[in-house]
């Protein structure tokens, strides 16, 4: 979720009907945290390349999942949880005619019921960017070749590790050198990046083990 994410809109056209809709809902109920137009077309982008299940965490008001479903195949099932109970209510509105798409309350954790994936986006839980977020097992939840998304990143600078307000950047740095994933930083705007990891086909449980945070 981006801050003033849902303003970011403003002036934007060419929306597909979907979004427009989740976008409504949003402004509708004093969501600001929708995800940017820029993040929203690179998850449109990479779902259509989906061949299995898309899940989300962090649904908020519906707006990156609108992007993702409108970019899916037909067939394709997604699923999206959300922990606040009234924002999960007006995501099911906005999809209600959407057998395809599902919306659960609860912890992100619930999307372990429904994997694996061959698409998944952090949003909202399973990102270790805080102390108490225990970053998703992408090697558990996501097919052979299946791709996980991570977002609201500021872009990096060209060093190594990463740093973030002169620290390293640990939770960037955890999913760009996970020995489950190949993982790339897509800059999206000046102020705004994307990770973009794919899993491996072929990945040890003791290399797994061993990207664990400490």
């Amino acid at each position: 979720m981006a801050m003033s994410g849902t303003d970011a809109y403003d002036g934007e056209t060419h929306l597909p009907p979907l979004v427009e809709r989740a976008l409504a809902a949003a402004r509708a109920h004093g969501f600001p945290y929708s995800c940017r137009p820029e993040q929203g077309r690179l998850l449109h982008a990479l779902a259509g390349g989906a061949r299995g299940r898309v899940g989300e965490t962090g649904t908020g008001c519906g707006v990156g999942l609108a992007w993702l479903a409108s970019g899916a195949r037909e067939g394709i099932r997604l699923v999206s949880v959300e922990r606040d109970p009234e924002r999960a209510r007006v995501a099911a509105e906005v999809f209600a005619d959407r057998p395809d798409v599902r919306i659960l309350h609860g912890d992100w954790r619930r999307i372990e019921e429904y994997g694996p994936y061959d698409l998944l986006v952090l949003d909202g839980g399973g990102t270790g960017k805080t102390p108490d977020d225990t970053p998703a097992d992408p090697a558990r939840l996501l097919t052979p070749g299946g791709r996980i998304v991570v977002d609201d990143f500021t872009p990096a600078a060209e060093e190594w590790p990463p740093r973030h307000d002169g620290h390293v950047d640990r939770p960037r740095l955890f999913w760009l050198a996970h020995p489950a994933l190949d993982t790339v930083e897509l800059p999206l705007a000046e102020d705004l990046s994307t990770l973009v990891g794919t899993r491996r086909r072929a990945v040890s449980a003791r290399s797994v083990s061993a990207a664990a945070p400490r």
